[in-house]
């Protein structure tokens, strides 16, 4: 009886020992967390996450600094898991932060154009589950919820009003894509950004070595990413930034930078919400959905 139990025992430990080894060093999982992915991934789904498609992070890196053995950098159109830039406590340890995922549109050193919304206004779709906000007249409000009804497109809501009282609702490329094919130009939708198109700036992704030029449109971007991640003393006064209390008209980055966006550009867990995600938070790519809201989606590549 002892002999049964002392083999179980080593088992047991042997399954746990195996379990930690394979969540540290090769695949571990997260769930979403919110609707911001969709149609990409979906609410409360479980997707796996490889360690090693940007290089593997060395764990406690709070004890013995960023490590990363084979480190790459991370694809424009990646869907990537990473660590909370700006947790509630700013000395919580970066490995011990809230996960977040979205989708990489910027990658160290590109330039984005973008609104005062931090919200890119030029630039490639990276996926076709991707989603915009498009504006149609409010006299086809039932017609068009009809038609969402036929064609199987859910969980769209009405995500607000234009000042002449036309509607705004949320729809990925493809839904709108069914969505002409269907009716044609007789329901005109048309995106928000092209209906009412905002003036743009152009906002430098920061690069390891790279020197990025002050403006008045990215000071306080800068100078959140300095104080945050680069570990100096960082204001502003006015327009002017200050570094370790000396004003500054440009700044060198110790590290890599990216910049990430959600599905939707109603949801806020993204770039515009904590700015650029350095380097030493990232933990891999998004790769398949195991635990899925629909059995058709139970191993699906996530892309």
């Amino acid at each position: 009886m002892k002999k049964r139990r002392l083999r179980w025992l080593k088992v047991t430990a042997a399954v746990l020992i195996s379990v930690g080894l394979v969540k540290t060093l090769l695949v571990t999982s997260c769930f979403i967390p919110s609707a911001g992915m969709e149609n990409s991934l979906y609410q409360g789904e479980g997707v796996l996450v490889n360690k090693w498609s940007y290089g593997l992070r060395l764990p406690l890196q709070s004890w013995w600094g960023y490590h990363r053995i084979g480190a790459s950098r991370v694809e424009k159109g990646d869907i990537v898991v990473f660590n909370s830039p700006m947790p509630r406590e700013e000395h919580t340890a970066v490995e011990r932060r809230p996960l977040y995922i979205s989708r990489c549109i910027g990658s160290a050193g590109d330039t984005l154009m973008l609104n005062k919304d931090l919200i890119q206004v030029e630039g490639p779709v990276f996926s076709p589950d991707a989603k915009d906000l498009y504006v149609y007249p409010a006299d086809q409000e039932e017609r068009l919820l009809a038609l969402l009804d036929t064609l199987g497109i859910q969980g769209n809501l009405l995500a607000g009003y234009t000042e002449d009282g036309s509607y705004i609702r949320s729809f990925s490329y493809y839904e709108s894509y069914l969505i002409s094919q269907k009716v044609g130009k007789s329901l005109p939708m048309v995106p928000l950004n092209e209906r009412h198109p905002e003036k743009a700036y152009p906002f430098v992704v920061p690069a390891k070595g790279q020197v990025v030029k002050v403006y008045p449109w990215n000071v306080t971007l800068l100078c959140n990413t300095i104080r945050l991640h680069e570990h100096r003393q960082a204001t502003i006064k006015g327009d002017t930034l200050y570094v370790e209390g000396s004003p500054v008209g440009h700044y060198c980055f110790s590290k890599d930078y990216y910049w990430v966006a959600s599905n939707d550009p109603v949801n806020l867990r993204d770039s515009r919400l904590f700015g650029f995600v350095p380097e030493d938070h990232l933990i891999g790519k998004a790769w398949r959905v195991w635990f899925p809201v629909r059995l058709e989606r139970f191993w699906q590549r996530v892309q």
